[in-house]
């Protein structure tokens, strides 16, 4: 059993390696088309695995082969960035204060900024990234419960066979798959993310399984075990373990093997009744306040070989968490709060809701009485393109088995096969513990009282917080590019015009870009009011023509599409000037400690701009002037301001209000999803504000907002209107037939042009087709090209099921190596007696 290790810094492991290639060196060979060569060197099969998976010849080595070729995150001109600031800016202010925002700047520009800059490009000089470690720094030092503050989540579509939507058929099936894509990462056998053909950085997927955030008396850290071989599983609050995997990362259990250990999980935690087992669930505990939880932990675990101190080093290293839940949540709505917080449901004072079946330090697969199946992930070292693929990989695998099952010549989606588990030697496993185990915890008094406190807090949480959701069918993304529209820039004019609907005013949106084209790139903010929108939804709610709505509307999402081109060019504003700031804040602490420098790698604000600044319900707390991080009660936890008394002024440019408004975001939102994904979504980032999670599909859009009961199903009520309404203003500006379906055949043009004397027959009445951009709204007719596909993290195509359905096969089996012996855990399970 391997001890999970806290994970350097990313400068530190920089620093630790003597890499091949020197800075000098890195900065020549860097650059996006010796990335897309290098990935162009592997074959057609090791770039699309589908159906090769019996391959002998399979070459490893695809996932991370462009690494150290892509290009490393540029830091922006400063004046541009200050450009960009002020009119992201602009239409949220009034004309005076734009006028003193503008002075600001300008003063900036001619003090603090250039010098900033300066240190900025030495600061980044032999780094990984400029703004790398101030991002970990700024979700690692974040005090207050990470559940419906940091974590979001992925509701799965259904299996399509029904009679796999059980539980236990269900789990056993993603639990299998979710271990072959785990196999592929650590065999490198994973084809890299691509867009338009160009390699993406991988570098998140190594830190997905495995790995837990950890609490600490200074912030989290990240720990993991690289040869994690086991998972753990929370059912009715209570913790199993079992190994899947050996030391070849090869599978040691076949799906049926799963399944009989699930059941035999869900058996035994039947046995004790759930308002006992409610006094044992500790995953609870990681809901609670960092600080306090750390506090829990050092009890736990400060006995090292002790039985607890065990218990959570096999939570921590598991691969990833399965949570088997009791309920049958059923509509849209209920779902998604399952898999972000849980249920909290109280039965004789005892909490008995999902609430307690989680461990939200880590990556949980969440499966329902019922079959319906999410995934809820620790936030810090992933972002939501990676898990997507996970999920969308996982999801498609779980179909092709099913079909393998039924038909042998199926396809597979991965390069290489684990060797069949029931035709193995069985020393060939080596030192493996299948029979599952219980996790038997030393309930100790302070742990006893703990958990019913943090238990009470996180339901006070989740009554404070709401979810609704929207399934729009009469049209999705076909519609919108058959009119013209970015489908991304088309849905973010629906967010802001159903708003202002409803308040009559314009407030900051906030909306990831994906900057996965850099070396360990990961988003940047998009801004997506602009004059043009502004401009737009006052005229949608103007007696205006519906020529002149439909007009605003284009440009609106022409000037939404351009900004996020550049954003995932990692051209905006946002990161820099976070950059810029944390910059700031380090030379301040270095004057006001020994030792300190303003080149290490702490210290990161909790200012605006941080991924995580604005996730603080007190919405006039959080530039560095103010504290820098507070808890739950208000009370500053570890301010990285200067004392009011010290002569340090903050550069003009963050002590402006204007910083505050744009930061303080109202509506913040992510397109992330495809076709394997029902619903995507997390809580609101501020005590006013809407958390939006959208999913745009060929024929439909899924959204998921929330927010501290503010009239959430009004907005989305007020968003399905919108759509409604803008379909039938482009249906009346929309001349006939001006839209051509570029995958219609081109049959009916030389019918037309035939001259009636040569047809053979003409008899019978025609039948006129409908209303052509009806019909296209439908079939997917489009007169432009689809959306970019880089606001947010919908660029994946899941599309790719079909053509994997239509592959041949050919393949080869992996061997498997020797491992060394671990001790057991917890109390063995008896599978004879089930």
């Amino acid at each position: 059993m391997s001890p999970v290790r806290a994970i350097p810094s990313i400068d530190e492991q920089l620093a630790r390696v003597s890499r091949k290639d020197s800075v000098v060196a890195t900065m020549a060979e860097r650059s996006e088309a010796n990335a897309k060569d290098t990935t162009q060197s592997y074959s057609k099969a090791n770039l699309n695995p589908i159906a090769t998976h019996t391959n002998p010849a399979s070459k490893p080595g695809v996932t991370f082969a462009a690494q150290d070729k892509l290009p490393k995150l540029p830091i922006p001109d400063l004046e541009t960035t200050c450009k960009k600031y002020l009119a992201a800016l602009d239409p949220l202010q009034t004309a005076r204060e734009h006028a003193d925002s503008e002075r600001a700047v300008a003063e900036f520009l001619h003090a603090e900024g250039p010098e900033l800059q300066d240190k900025l490009k030495q600061y980044a000089t032999g780094k990984s990234s400029y703004i790398e470690q101030f991002w970990y720094d700024s979700y690692l030092n974040y005090d207050n419960p990470v559940v419906l503050n940091l974590n979001p989540f992925f509701l799965l579509e259904d299996d399509p066979t029904p009679a796999r939507n059980n539980q236990v058929t269900r789990a056993a099936s993603l639990v299998v798959s979710a271990l072959s894509f785990i196999r592929a990462v650590r065999k490198e056998e994973l084809p890299p993310d691509t867009i338009r053909g160009q390699p993406l950085d991988m570098y998140q997927y190594s830190r997905m399984f495995g790995t837990a955030r950890i609490p600490t008396d200074n912030g989290c850290q990240i720990g993991q075990d690289p040869g994690a071989k086991h998972v753990v599983v929370l059912c009715r609050g209570q913790f199993y373990w079992f190994d899947v995997i050996d030391d070849n990362h090869d599978l040691i259990m076949t799906e049926k093997d799963v399944a009989l250990n699930l059941q035999v999980i869900v058996n035994d935690s039947e046995q004790t009744p759930i308002h006992e087992a409610a006094k044992g669930a500790l995953g609870v505990l990681s809901t609670e306040n960092r600080k306090i939880w750390s506090g829990l932990r050092d009890l736990m675990s400060k006995d090292e070989g002790s039985n607890n101190s065990d218990c959570l080093n096999l939570v921590d290293s598991a691969l990833f968490i399965l949570c088997l839940d009791y309920t049958e949540p059923q509509t849209s709505a209920e779902l998604c709060t399952n898999m972000l917080c849980g249920t909290s449901e109280i039965e004789r004072g005892v909490q008995v809701g999902t609430c307690t079946n989680r461990w939200y330090d880590k990556l949980q697969i969440i499966v329902c009485k019922n079959g319906s199946a999410g995934i809820n992930f620790e936030h810090t070292g992933v972002d939501g393109h990676t898990v997507l693929r996970f999920a969308s990989d996982v999801y498609t695998d779980t179909i092709l088995r099913f079909a393998r099952s039924i038909n042998g010549q199926a396809p597979s989606l991965w390069a290489s096969a684990s060797p069949d588990p029931a035709k193995r030697d069985p020393a060939s496993f080596g030192d493996v513990n299948t029979t599952p185990h219980k996790l038997e915890w030393d309930m100790v008094p302070e742990l006893s009282t703990a958990l019913r406190f943090a238990e009470t807090r996180l339901a006070d949480l989740i009554q404070q917080n709401e979810f609704h959701t929207l399934e729009f069918t009469h049209y999705g993304k076909n519609f919108m590019t058959s009119m013209g529209f970015s489908p991304d820039a088309f849905v973010q004019m629906a967010f802001q015009a159903a708003y202002f609907g409803m308040y009559g005013r314009m407030e900051s949106v906030y909306e990831p870009a994906m900057t996965k084209v850099f070396y360990h790139g990961r988003t940047e903010a998009i801004r997506p009011v602009t004059h043009e929108s502004v401009e737009f939804v006052r005229t949608f709610w103007g007696e205006n023509p519906p020529a002149r709505k439909c007009e605003t509307l284009k440009k609106a999402c022409e000037k939404h599409t351009a900004i996020t081109k550049e954003c995932a060019k990692a051209q905006g504003q946002d990161r820099h000037l976070y950059a810029l700031m944390c910059l700031w804040q380090r030379s301040i602490d270095a004057e006001g400690s020994d030792g300190a420098s303003t080149n290490g790698d702490g210290g990161s604000t909790n200012g605006y701009s941080s991924p995580v600044s604005d996730r603080d319900p007190q919405s006039s707390i959080g530039s560095p002037n103010r504290g820098s991080m507070l808890s739950e009660d208000g009370s500053v936890q570890s301010s990285r301001s200067p004392p009011r008394g010290q002569q340090h002024s903050m550069p003009a440019i963050f002590a402006d209000p204007g910083w505050d408004r744009l930061n303080n975001t109202i509506l913040s939102t992510s397109n992330c999803g495809n076709p394997s994904l029902r619903h995507f979504g997390f809580g609101p980032t501020s005590g006013e504000g809407f958390g939006i999670g959208y999913i745009i599909k060929d024929g439909s859009i899924s959204i998921c907002a929330s927010s501290k009961h503010r009239q959430t199903k009004r907005f989305i009520d007020a968003i399905e209107t919108y759509f409604l309404e803008i379909r039938k203003q482009l249906r009346q500006t929309q001349r006939r037939g001006t839209s051509q379906d570029k995958q219609a055949s081109r049959a009916r043009e030389a019918e037309e042009k035939r001259p009636r004397g040569q047809r053979l027959k003409s008899r019978g009445r025609v039948i006129k087709g409908e209303d052509p951009l009806a019909q296209q709204a439908r079939d997917g007719g489009s007169s432009v090209a689809s959306d970019d596909e880089l606001g947010g993290y919908g660029f994946f195509d899941a599309g790719m099921l079909l053509q994997a359905l239509k592959a041949k096969e050919e393949g080869g089996d992996r061997p498997s190596e020797k491992v060394v012996q671990r001790r057991e855990v917890g109390k063995k399970l008896r599978l004879m007696e089930y």
